[in-house]
């Protein structure tokens, strides 16, 4: 068989010795130490990521309105159909700006909120040991 596959690669012109490796095609990389984020840290990431989403969409709205005034400014002064469409689509863009902040004002106290859905009261409590440790807590219950 060698005799074969010397008479190929011969024929072929290719290198004799091939030299064969596996390769891991995805190493395993070591996992940040930040990758795991305390409560704390969460809360105070939601917190900047909340200010810069609400300043974003505030940059957003009042850009969009300064656009408004000149796009409606030029649509007067052209009376052409293209730019009243284009002036319509930006007041859209515009006022879905403020519907997602709305949203997120929304979200944000959601988030803050903290909620009470807690049993208020246990009405089917169960004991999960044997028979013997069941004897031996209401023994002793009924003892002390």
């Amino acid at each position: 068989m060698n005799n074969v596959d010397d008479a190929i690669s011969d024929a072929l012109g290719v290198a004799k010795n091939i030299k064969r490796e596996v390769l891991d095609p995805k190493p395993l990389a070591a996992r940040p130490a930040t990758a795991v984020m305390t409560a704390t840290e969460r809360e105070v990431d939601t917190d900047v990521d909340y200010r810069y989403s609400r300043e974003n969409f505030y940059n957003l709205i009042e850009r969009g309105q300064d656009a408004i005034t000149g796009i409606l400014d030029l649509a007067k002064e052209q009376e052409h159909p293209r730019t009243y469409e284009v002036a319509g689509q930006l007041i859209k863009t515009v006022s879905e700006v403020t519907e997602r902040l709305a949203d997120l004002q929304e979200k944000m106290q959601r988030l803050k909120e903290v909620p009470d859905t807690g049993p208020k009261s246990v009405t089917n409590a169960l004991f999960v040991g044997s028979t013997k440790e069941l004897q031996a807590l209401l023994k002793d219950k009924s003892d002390g």
